[in-house]
């Protein structure tokens, strides 16, 4: 293959990477079961989001995946407490661990819930070396008293995508939810559940597909070359010439990375 890097003027041939299949196919593929954290957006007692959440943990189970559910209650609104809270350091080790989240909230006034919100702003885009959410796969559902409805499900969608996850084309959203539950908190048989089978599913499959992968397949060519900016100014040398005392007690000009400061008379050329 020709170098394509001449056609484009304004690209930086040494950060230009182009893909091939070779790289798509993982050298040591994982060999634990799947990973799934599982977050809902509501705290009442019968929480129905949290009942479609269990039923979903349940379907990945039975495929043989690991699934953690995480509890909201008593997590702090964002920014009201330090990131060692219990509840905030409990949510974001589960974010790293896992290798594909699900999503499910209530709408609340034609939106997500701040509960669900406030779970999400927890979780970091990146923390130091960990990035805990990039390149992981997701799954997003809605509960709904009333009629069926898509807003919460676009709203987690946008974030998913700020977050940098694989977000599935498939999607849940359960209308009337109050009588989609039996007394117990199992899911009745419906067209709803037949989509949270068909969500979870393909939830699994993305996972199994992409969870080797997911580093490369949101590394991005503007920030290789960002980050060989950053480190070619880490790696300068700009230090100041240590001051040597002389015996009229008046220290010599301090050389910097002008090339005329400190000289009699001239004008530094910054």
């Amino acid at each position: 293959m020709s170098d394509p890097t001449p056609s484009f003027p304004a690209l930086v041939a040494d950060h230009f990477d182009v893909p091939t299949p070779d790289r798509l196919a993982p050298r040591e593929p994982a060999a634990h079961r799947p990973r799934f954290l599982l977050l809902h957006g509501s705290l009442r007692a019968r929480s129905y989001s949290r009942l479609l959440t269990q039923e979903a943990a349940r379907l990945l189970e039975a495929m043989g995946g690991e699934v953690r559910l995480y509890d909201p209650s008593g997590l702090p609104l964002p920014d009201d407490a330090a990131d060692t809270h219990p509840k905030v350091r409990e949510l974001r080790e589960l974010a790293a661990w896992s290798e594909g989240m699900v999503w499910c909230s209530p709408e609340r006034h034609g939106a997500m819930t701040g509960v669900m919100k406030a779970q999400i702003d927890w979780i970091p885009l990146s923390s130091g070396a960990i990035r805990p959410t990039q390149g992981k796969t997701l799954a997003v559902m809605q509960v709904s008293g009333g009629s069926q409805s898509f807003n919460a499900v676009n709203q987690m969608r946008v974030l998913g995508r700020w977050m940098r996850m694989l977000t599935i084309p498939n999607q849940s959203s359960v209308a009337k939810a109050y009588d989609k539950f039996t007394e117990e908190g199992r899911m009745k048989p419906s067209s709803y559940y037949d989509r949270v089978v068909d969500v979870m599913e393909e939830l699994f499959k993305f996972t199994l597909l992409t969870r080797d992968l997911g580093p490369y397949l949101v590394d991005r060519y503007s920030e290789r070359k960002e980050a060989a900016a950053k480190a070619a100014v880490d790696n300068s040398v700009h230090r100041a010439s240590p001051v040597v005392a002389v015996d009229n007690g008046v220290p010599p000009p301090v050389a910097t990375t002008c090339g005329t400061a400190g000289r009699a008379g001239a004008k530094c050329c910054g």
